[in-house]
């Protein structure tokens, strides 16, 4: 293998070309990347680079003097032809591979309506991030609409810097799809004891103002007063430039256990693997059912094993790492390990929100698929311990 195409220029990206090269690599590496940004981490920009505590630069990622790569930046990837092995860049170029990382992540979601007046924004990257933190301005209303991670983390940056605050939610609570109700409850209680105002079992139908926002109208017919609107309505993966390449893409790029990417007739495509928000592949934790994560530590760890699988497909491993990830929320931070959104039956061990305590364990067909802490870190790490050893076991 003298030559090593990886689209996506972000985290996973970076990733896999670090382990590429610790793998003994030596041929030629070539990063293709949407955005004109060296690699740069994306949990800050909806936490301490929001809140002014953190500046832009202090995100970027650091990049080793002897990763000896070819960055192509501000292009990105328009086709892939598996046969002819090769990559078409939105300017006409073509890249010819040996091997192929697919790592292109995903994009923010969206909203349909026909009329989006200035002053409604998403949040996935950088110059979002910038845009964003411009208009957060002490007296002005802002709405997030969305009660993930996302969204609670930025209906919490902008009540930081002393904003009116509405958080429309779909759900009955927060994260409700994500980590279920007992954990939204939770994080409901620390919204609103921050003065955050809290819309439930609502969603956001469109907008009024022109050409600046003036309200969110919600879907029983209320209308809420904002100057700033953003949207936290999850992530579409970028696969666009996929079509007609015979790739499954429905809510990711198919992989198998080992992320090699799969043909629509379900034989792995030669030396092309997948790695971060992208992938979506069979988990142990989910019995077997193919699973996407938006999470860092995923993206981290599966570069190290999609890098294997392309270098050695001939001893090829599963990619059976535990899941984590984490939000900070009011002061808090939420830990959370396995696969919570797969479980049948939730366990609360530990519900105090005065004194910032919260335990609660996920299981499925009663065995421990996941859990979820705040306060007590060490309870995280336990709960991930015997995720692991049941994982090691079942190998």
């Amino acid at each position: 293998m003298r030559r090593v195409v990886i689209v996506g220029a972000s985290l996973a990206g970076l990733r896999t070309a670090q382990a590429l090269r610790a793998e003994g690599f030596r041929g030629t590496l070539t990063l293709v990347g949407d955005e004109p940004h060296l690699p740069y981490d994306r949990p800050p920009l909806s936490k301490r680079h929001l809140t002014g505590a953190a500046r832009p630069e202090d995100a970027d990622l650091p990049i080793p003097p002897d990763l000896d790569a070819t960055w192509l930046l501000g292009t990105p990837a328009k086709a892939l032809d598996p046969v002819g092995r090769t990559v078409r860049l939105a300017d006409g170029r073509e890249l010819d591979y040996d091997g192929l990382v697919i790592a292109t992540g995903a994009a923010a979601r969206t909203h349909p309506a026909d009329h989006v007046p200035d002053g409604v924004l998403t949040l996935r990257g950088r110059d979002d991030a910038a845009a964003l933190r411009t208009r957060l301005r002490t007296g002005r209303r802002i709405v997030v609409v969305g009660g993930g991670y996302l969204g609670s983390e930025i209906a919490g940056a902008a009540r930081g810097r002393g904003l009116d605050v509405t958080l429309v939610v779909s759900t009955a609570q927060p994260l409700a799809r994500l980590v279920a109700d007992e954990v939204g409850a939770y994080v409901a209680e620390l919204h609103r004891a921050a003065g955050i105002a809290l819309v439930t079992r609502r969603t956001a139908l469109g907008f009024t103002g022109n050409p600046a926002l003036t309200g969110v109208v919600l879907s029983d017919g209320d209308t809420v007063d904002a100057d700033l609107a953003v949207l936290a309505l999850g992530a579409e993966p970028n696969t666009g430039w996929l079509a007609g390449s015979g790739v499954p893409v429905a809510g990711g790029v198919a992989c198998d256990p080992c992320l090699r990417v799969l043909h629509e007739s379900g034989a792995p495509l030669p030396n092309v693997v997948a790695a971060g928000d992208i992938a979506r592949w069979p988990h142990p934790l989910a019995d077997g059912a193919p699973i996407a994560l938006g999470h860092w530590s995923n993206a981290a760890e599966q570069a190290a094993a999609a890098a294997r699988t392309l270098l050695h497909h001939d001893d090829a491993r599963p990619f059976t790492v535990v899941p984590s990830f984490w939000s900070d929320l009011h002061g808090s931070t939420l830990r959370a390990v396995g696969l919570p959104a797969h479980s049948d039956e939730r366990r609360v061990v530990r519900y105090d929100v005065f004194g910032r305590r919260l335990e609660v364990t996920y299981h499925r067909a009663g065995r421990l698929v996941g859990a979820v802490t705040v306060g007590g870190p060490g309870r995280i790490g336990a709960y991930r311990r015997i995720l692991t050893d049941e994982l090691l076991r079942a190998a």
